[in-house]
């Protein structure tokens, strides 16, 4: 099916769960597009290229005659050579040349063919997420400023294995918005894919500049789903999160697949891995959950239909006091999981920013393909 002829199905916040069950799960999968994906900016090219050129040239300068060794040195330095290259064609982007990106990556998503319920939003959501969850409050090192994903050893960090595929797809995105910094264009896509997965908006703002080699996290900031309540608590209160807070991130787990050569686990936690629901909270605590008999490492599966999972980091909302309050309120009122999943989101994907490089003074609510259609 071409992008022009599909349309997008615009009711999918209605989708619930006893309806979900009843389909195949590859069938409930597939969104489909209001309108035909725009076409590159014609006019633009070459300024985006000269942008992109001159930029590079004055982070290559940065680098060859600078004799810092701080972090906040590097990103000032960034910073200030990605805003001269800017001036120097007269170009700052507006919030419409960032709702141009989001509207790229929205329609990127249906294009995953056979990949993951055919889309590749929870893996850009994935991406968001850990670009963003290496942030160290204590250091105030990590978080999404400087994209450090992009270079070895983090990119091959045992959380992020998989997660070539979305920075690859976004490498697409980069190359026809070239001015844009990866840590903007990865948390812009989260945000894109959350929202365009039947999810809450989630407020965003530029500003991230891109880092270097040096800047990269040392591995084990994320969290490791075959631990407990106490791991999770440890990774958490690292990045400055409360257990509100962190309830509501593990929601998340709405979305998505795990893959046996990834993380080792393997299945959906929910019936509709491609819509963003309470859906996970709910199935916490209507399913019976029982130990996985097979090879792979320690998980549950439903003990209904033995296609689902939930990862002993997730079963500890159950079973943890102060944990299970809110995720049993989570289950109960998707309204609030939305509004608590929104703040926390959005906190997340601005760690490790300093606040004085954002360009607007508060977050932007970025429109969804169906509000630009009406």
């Amino acid at each position: 099916m071409s992008l022009t002829t599909a349309f997008r199905i615009s009711s999918r916040r209605a989708i619930s769960t006893a309806s979900a069950r009843r389909v195949d799960l590859r069938s409930t999968s597939f969104r489909r597009f209001t309108t035909a994906p725009p076409p590159p900016p014609k006019s633009n090219t070459a300024l985006y290229a000269g942008i992109f050129a001159f930029t590079a040239a004055a982070a290559g300068y940065y680098l060859y005659t600078s004799d810092s060794e701080s972090s906040r040195e590097a990103a000032t330095a960034a910073k200030s050579a990605i805003q001269t290259g800017k001036a120097a064609v007269k170009f700052t982007p507006t919030k419409e040349d960032y709702q141009k990106v989001y509207n790229t990556v929205a329609h990127i998503l249906d294009e995953a063919g056979e990949y993951d319920d055919g889309s590749f939003g929870p893996v850009i959501v994935r991406l968001a997420w850990h670009a963003s969850g290496t942030f160290d409050k204590a250091t105030g090192t990590g978080g999404s400023n400087f994209a450090t994903m992009r270079f070895e050893p983090e990119s091959l960090h045992g959380a992020n294995n998989g997660l070539h595929v979305a920075r690859e797809v976004m490498e697409k995105v980069k190359q026809q918005y070239p001015w844009i910094s990866y840590g903007d264009l990865w948390t812009l896509a989260g945000v894109a894919a959350i929202q365009e997965m039947a999810g809450p908006k989630i407020p965003w703002r530029p500003g991230r500049v891109d880092g270097l080699a040096s800047d990269a996290t040392p591995d084990g900031r994320l969290p490791d789903a075959s631990q407990g309540s106490q791991h999770v608590r440890d990774i958490f209160y690292r990045m400055g999160f409360n257990d509100q807070e962190i309830v509501a991130l593990i929601g998340a787990h709405a979305l998505g697949r795990c893959h046996p050569d990834r993380s080792g686990f393997e299945g959906p936690w929910t019936f509709a891995p491609t819509t963003f629901t309470n859906d996970f909270y709910k199935l916490l605590f209507e399913e019976k959950w029982v130990w996985r008999k097979w090879g792979g490492p320690k998980q549950y599966q439903d003990k209904k239909t033995g296609t689902l999972m939930m990862l002993p980091t997730d079963y500890v909302l159950t079973q943890d006091k102060n944990f299970k309050k809110f995720a049993k309120a989570y289950a109960d009122d998707q309204d609030l999981f939305f509004k608590d999943f929104s703040a926390a989101f959005a906190k997340l994907l601005e760690l490790g920013v300093p606040s004085q490089q954002f360009v607007a003074s508060e977050p932007w609510n970025l429109k969804t393909l169906e509000e630009q259609k009406a």
